[in-house]
């Protein structure tokens, strides 16, 4: 609709209304720089769907503020675990109790559309990750009919392929098989069942790990892959895992691919390791295992790989660690919300790191320093999601364009 003056007082004042609001929009697209993206398996008892939340950060302030359009559905019960595609167009919400992986795309404004849904190999999926045109997923137990809570085996690890709209494809081939069954050479029969998976890039090759723990000898190991031409798998060291304690809840490397970390819910470890160039062998490192606090759930490591930050779910707080040649030494402790389960650092300036609160339904927000590693509250920190939030994941503001 077109409006007409007839004073130009009144021309004025509106001309100059509208260049401040002008101003206020292109500041706001200014000072959001990061779009998070939390996941909720909402309240305990509920048969609904889970929720993503939304979150744009603020560039001055670090505050975590949710569109106006957030939460969106995640397209499935419980969901667990997230990862964005290289190019951060698409989101992949894996839900749990559904046995899928959700694409969305992801809007320029941070607004997620779903698109497509596939069901995982196996039977309840807890971890994702992406590496290039591949999704690596691990699923609690190998499929049915042979697997279930009534007669559990141990979980496998599958590889989709990702085309050039985000779709993901089928899993890709293990022999006769679209997975790739978790097992001991030494004990077959033992139950293996993983908890993470990540994949690094060294050099020109790429290798995935995935953290598992054996219930029958209340081990934990960390499994190795070399990822060949097509995402397909083939087992470092013959097929035996790494030691990694008790019971391993995650599994991350840093930014070079040189080194792999291993968080030890039960002994309240880090178990770090060295990754051999052109072999992908774990190595561990000297002082390996480090102390962390109480039931560590989830570790990152910054970009410049100075230093990491490990959730501890049951002291709800983050230690903070400056990284020498991948050891770690301790700089302090942050109170967060209640039960932090996951931890990211924001991919644009990577000057912010936020935990998903499964207990306190919060985010909690920091401001990183980039000078000594501490950790200062962001503005209005913990932010509220809906309850239960599991897993997190970011991308840049203006990266969708």
């Amino acid at each position: 609709m077109r409006m007409k003056f007839n004073k130009s007082g009144q021309l004025l004042l509106v001309s100059a209304a509208s260049l401040l609001v002008a101003g206020l929009v292109t500041a706001c697209g200014t000072l959001t720089v990061d779009f998070v993206f939390v996941a909720s398996s909402k309240a305990a008892g509920t048969n609904s769907y889970g929720e993503i939340d939304v979150f744009e950060v603020n560039s001055q302030s670090g505050r975590m503020r949710q569109i106006p359009t957030s939460p969106f559905p995640s397209g499935g019960r419980n969901p667990v675990a997230e990862a964005v595609s290289s190019n951060n167009t698409n989101l992949y919400v894996v839900n749990h109790d559904d046995n899928s992986i959700v694409q969305f795309v992801i809007g320029s404004d941070g607004k997620l559309y779903p698109q497509n849904t596939i069901n995982t190999p196996g039977i309840f999926p807890v971890a994702v990750a992406v590496n290039g045109s591949n999704l690596f997923v691990v699923d609690t137990y190998q499929p049915l009919p042979a697997c279930s809570n009534a007669a559990p085996c141990s979980g496998s690890v599958a590889v989709l392929p990702i085309d050039s709209t985000g779709k993901l494809g089928a899993p890709v081939a293990n022999n006769s098989l679209g997975y790739w069954p978790l097992s001991l050479p030494s004990s077959p029969k033992d139950i293996l069942l993983p908890t993470g998976v990540n994949v690094l890039t060294s050099g020109s090759a790429v290798y995935a790990y995935v953290s598992a723990y054996d219930t029958t000898a209340n081990t934990g190991y960390v499994f190795g892959f070399a990822v060949g031409s097509g995402g397909v798998l083939s087992p470092l060291n013959g097929g035996q895992p790494f030691l990694a304690g008790t019971n391993p809840s995650s599994v991350t490397s840093d930014g070079t691919g040189s080194y792999v970390y291993a968080t030890d819910f039960a002994q309240g470890k880090i178990w770090a390791y060295a990754v051999a160039s052109g072999s992908g062998l774990l190595t561990p490192l000297s002082g390996s295992p480090f102390a962390s606090g109480d039931e560590p759930m989830a570790m990152v490591v910054d970009s410049a790989g100075k230093y990491a930050y490990v959730a501890n779910s049951l002291d709800s707080n983050v230690t903070a660690y400056s990284v020498s040649s991948g050891t770690l030494s301790y700089l302090g402790t942050f109170a967060t919300g209640t039960e932090p389960v996951a931890i990211g650092i924001d991919p644009s300036t990577k000057h912010f790191l936020y935990t998903a609160n499964f207990l306190g339904g919060t985010v909690s927000g920091f401001e990183l320093s980039t000078t000594d590693g501490s950790l200062l509250n962001t503005q209005f920190s913990p932010y509220t999601s809906n309850a239960q939030p599991t897993a997190v994941a970011a991308i840049p503001h203006g990266s969708t364009k």
